[in-house]
C-alpha cells in the first residue's frame, strides 16, 4: 500500500471527495467518488481519456460544479457551483486559493510580463506589497530556472518555457495542494523532459500535497507514492506505483498499460 509517511498518524486528509457525482447536462462523469489524499503525498491519476480525471481535478480546484457529496481540502469544503456560473476572483473562497492549477495550456496573460504573469493573483488575492510579490515572483522563477526571462512576454518564450512560468505562477500563491493536469500534453516531445525535471524537483523538495494527471508513465512511476486508475468516472485500482504501474492485478488496468507507449 502507499507510503502515508508525509502524514502524521489521525491527522485529516488534505484532499477529500464523498461520493461525489457529478453531472454534464444528462451525461455522469464522476460516479459517487470516494478518495482521500493525506498531506504530502505525491499521487499520479491515469486513465484513458474521458475517464473523468481533468474532471477531478477541477471539482477539487472549485472550477466545476457536483451534484452529490462533498469535497473538503485541508478540512474546509469546497463548495459546488451553481450550473454554468463562475466564482468571481474576490468573492472565491479562501480554500479554492489553497489549490494551485496547471493546465495543459498554459493561460498565461499575454499582455503581461512573466513577471507580472506571476505577482497578479498574489497582489490581488493575498494582499502582497509590489516588494513581497516581486520577490515571491523571482523565488519561484529561479525554481523553474527562468530568471532571465523575468521581463519577456509570453509569445516569446518557448512552450516549455510558457509551461514553466505556469508552474512559477502556481507556486507563488503557496499552495497546499498542487493538481497538474496533462501539463506535457500540449508541448513537443524535446521540450518535455524540462517541464518533468521541473515537477520533479517540487516532489522531491516540497511537502506540497501533488495530485497528477498524465500518461507519463516512467514519470509517475518515478515520482508517486500513490497511483489511482480511473475509468467511467470510478477508481478501478489503488496502490503503489509498483502495484499498479509495474505488476497489476487489476485486468483493466494492464489491458490500459499495454496500450500506453512508455518513454
Amino acid at each position: 500500500m502507499p507510503d502515508l509517511a508525509h502524514s502524521p498518524p489521525g491527522a485529516p486528509p488534505q484532499i477529500l471527495l464523498k461520493q461525489v457525482v457529478k453531472r454534464f447536462g444528462k451525461t455522469q462523469v464522476i460516479d459517487h467518488l470516494d478518495l482521500s489524499i493525506p498531506q504530502g503525498q505525491k499521487v499520479a491519476l491515469i486513465g484513458p481519456s474521458g475517464s473523468g480525471k481533468s474532471t477531478v481535478l477541477r471539482l477539487i480546484k472549485g472550477l466545476e460544479s457536483y451534484q452529490q457529496g462533498s469535497i473538503e481540502v485541508a478540512g474546509s469544503p469546497v463548495p459546488g457551483l451553481r450550473s454554468g456560473w463562475r466564482w468571481p476572483w474576490s468573492k472565491k473562497p479562501p480554500v479554492v486559493h489553497r489549490v494551485g492549477m496547471v493546465f495543459q495550456q498554459f493561460n498565461l496573460f499575454p499582455h503581461l510580463t512573466v513577471q507580472e504573469n506571476i505577482t497578479e493573483a498574489p497582489l490581488r488575492v493575498l494582499k502582497l506589497t509590489q516588494e513581497e510579490a516581486e520577490e515571491r515572483a523571482y523565488e519561484y522563477l529561479g525554481l523553474v530556472g527562468l530568471v532571465h526571462k523575468a521581463a519577456a512576454y509570453p509569445g516569446q518564450l518557448s512552450g516549455g518555457q510558457q509551461q514553466r512560468v505556469a508552474i512559477a505562477r502556481a507556486l507563488a500563491m503557496r499552495p497546499q495542494v498542487m493538481l497538474f493536469d496533462e501539463v506535457t500534453s500540449a508541448l513537443d516531445p524535446e521540450l518535455v523532459g524540462e517541464v518533468l525535471a521541473v515537477i520533479r524537483s517540487i516532489a522531491h523538495a516540497q511537502r506540497t500535497t501533488l495530485l497528477l494527471v498524465t500518461h507519463e508513465m516512467n514519470f509517475a512511476e518515478e515520482i508517486a507514492d500513490r497511483v489511482l486508475f480511473m475509468e467511467a468516472g470510478k477508481i478501478l485500482a489503488d496502490g503503489s506505483a509498483q502495484e499498479i504501474l509495474v505488476d497489476p492485478d487489476n485486468e483493466r488496468t494492464r489491458r490500459f498499460l499495454n496500450r500506453v507507449e512508455r518513454r
